[in-house]
């Protein structure tokens, strides 16, 4: 198998799998509990919250470990919006988020919240000025994403944060950063969300573990969970010691080779445009981040292109993971062309990824477009 979707989800690094498999077999006692196993596990729990907390440069004691970045994203809102309940009700986001954002923020707006959605420019950047010049005296949280997931383009969140200190400094800034961790170089102090969202199954970690940082602006961090004093009394639910261990122990891992790591990836970029855009009828996305190339086979459709390589053996999406099949909202939002747009692939590499695997995607792609019908 030839995996080039690395923005959905990774594969597991083996001493990720084989730390969890220790925890699970040998040290599975519950962290609340109160005789020596139970307090060792509490300890572990500990240690591995600053591994994390190191990676994202905040104190240990302001992260909190989630079930994936789904629920730090819904969190993160529904906190925000509970810190400043006497402000206002406002949210400004943009169209180009994850659906996390997006259809929590239709729930909201279902419980009387009203959502700005900030629209990208053509080639899917989003302004800084635009986002701002959204924000109304009521508005609660903004909410702008560090990595867009389906395109790879990098969007200026410090600047955003800059701007909303002076224009508004009570409003809560929020970054979904998933595709952006262990990738960019980056510090929550640095960037200056007040909120960040990250995942360990995009690093080479487990599925079904996450995190979320809380700046001390959030003065009363309102739990998304009711329930036990788990997470500081932030987050109920007996902790998933196996996946917080597997989430440290990929941190580690990205962060020993980190250098390398992004040598890899930008050489990577630069051979895949290489080969793509040699191949009639392509048109390359700009992007921004290098683990991720979105493309266009123009007048081919998107999920006929990867069920066709599919079968041959190599993995990329039309679009993100979580639309399943769907029509992506972020290319609807960059106003392409009916053509244009219907043909959109996202490949994604990782550490794993070689320049055999990007040029046998790219030589099928060729086969798909000389032998398969366009659309009509």
């Amino acid at each position: 198998m030839i995996y080039l979707d690395h923005a959905a989800t990774t594969p597991v690094d083996p001493a990720v799998a084989d730390e969890m498999y220790a925890v699970l077999k040998n040290d599975f006692a519950n962290p609340s509990a109160q005789y020596p196993a139970g307090r060792e596990m509490a300890a572990r729990v500990k240690r591995w919250r600053g591994t994390v907390a190191a990676a994202l440069g905040c104190d240990a004691e302001r992260l909190y470990f989630t079930s994936c970045g789904t629920e730090g994203d819904n969190w993160a809102l529904r906190a925000a919006l509970w810190q400043n309940r006497h402000m206002g009700r406002h949210i400004v986001t943009t169209a180009v988020e994850h659906s996390a954002i997006l259809e929590c923020c239709r729930q909201l707006e279902q419980e009387g919240c009203s959502v700005t959605c900030v629209s990208p420019d053509k080639d899917g950047n989003i302004i800084a000025e635009h986002v701002l010049a959204a924000v109304q005296s009521d508005t609660a949280v903004v909410s702008v994403m560090l990595v867009n997931n389906e395109l790879g383009n990098i969007y200026p969140v410090a600047e955003i944060a800059a701007g909303l200190r002076a224009k508004n400094p009570n409003t809560l800034l929020h970054t979904d950063a998933v595709q952006a961790f262990m990738k960019l170089p980056f510090g929550v102090k640095t960037l200056g969300a007040d909120l960040v969202t990250v995942s360990a199954h995009k690093i080479g970690g487990p599925k079904g573990i996450g995190a979320l940082y809380a700046s001390t602006r959030l003065k009363n961090l309102r739990p998304f969970l009711a329930g036990g004093a788990q997470e500081s009394g932030r987050r109920a639910g007996t902790e998933a010691t196996a996946q917080i261990a597997g989430f440290a122990k990929a941190v580690e891992i990205r962060s020993a080779h980190a250098a390398e790591n992004a040598a890899h990836l930008h050489e990577l970029q630069a051979f895949a445009r290489e080969r793509f855009s040699a191949i009639e009828g392509v048109k390359l996305f700009p992007g921004g981040a290098d683990h991720i190339l979105a493309l266009s086979l123009v007048g081919w459709p998107a999920q006929n292109i990867v069920t066709d390589l599919g079968e041959q053996g190599i993995c990329v999406s039309a679009g993100s993971a979580c639309h399943q099949g769907k029509p992506s909202h972020v290319i609807a939002a960059l106003g392409l062309p009916p053509k244009e747009r219907a043909g959109v692939i996202r490949l994604s590499f990782g550490p794993e990824t070689t320049k055999d695997d990007i040029d046998a995607a790219a030589r099928a792609l060729k086969v798909h477009r000389d032998t398969r019908f366009p659309m009509l």
